[in-house]
């Protein structure tokens, strides 16, 4: 028998979506951000999180979501992608989903156009989809390196 997908469950605008658990090392209220000059406008700019700079992207305008609210529900998701943490804008996020192996179909054609290719799969779980993605799809070499760069220079 296939174990349960372990997934970090979120929302953006009407949407769930999930990233597998262990990507994720934590998740906080969004707090003071300071600003980076000169980033793409996705790109909110980098906090101090015990310590640690980390380079913040708000996934709402990264997906193209246009109503886009701060609200007391918004959080940021602190995740590793390639070796680096980077925060993760969202407009919620409090789940933790199991979704069986057989409940996950490949993703739709929609998906595979354009720069859609970061969604690895749509689970079914109680009459709502939940829509797979790779985060280290989301963002491309060259922008993670430039987050990077911007923690070690926040640093300095």
């Amino acid at each position: 028998m296939a174990k349960d997908l372990q997934l970090v469950g979120f929302r953006i605008g009407k949407e769930t979506f999930g990233v597998p658990i262990g990507l994720v090392h934590e998740i906080v209220r969004v707090p003071e951000i300071t600003a980076v000059p000169d980033v793409p406008d996705y790109i909110e700019g980098v906090i101090n999180l015990r310590g640690k700079i980390i380079s913040v992207i708000d996934l709402r305008k990264r997906f193209g979501e246009t109503r886009i609210e701060a609200t007391r529900k918004n959080r940021i998701l602190v995740a590793e992608i390639d070796k680096k943490l980077v925060g993760l804008i969202v407009d919620a996020a409090s789940e933790v989903i199991r979704l069986p192996q057989d409940e996950i179909e490949a993703p739709p054609e929609v998906f595979e156009e354009n720069e859609v290719k970061y969604v690895t799969g749509v689970g079914k779980l109680n009459g709502r989809l939940v829509i797979l993605i790779d985060l280290t799809k989301i963002l491309q070499q060259g922008e993670l390196r430039r987050l990077g760069d911007l923690a070690v220079a926040a640093t300095a």
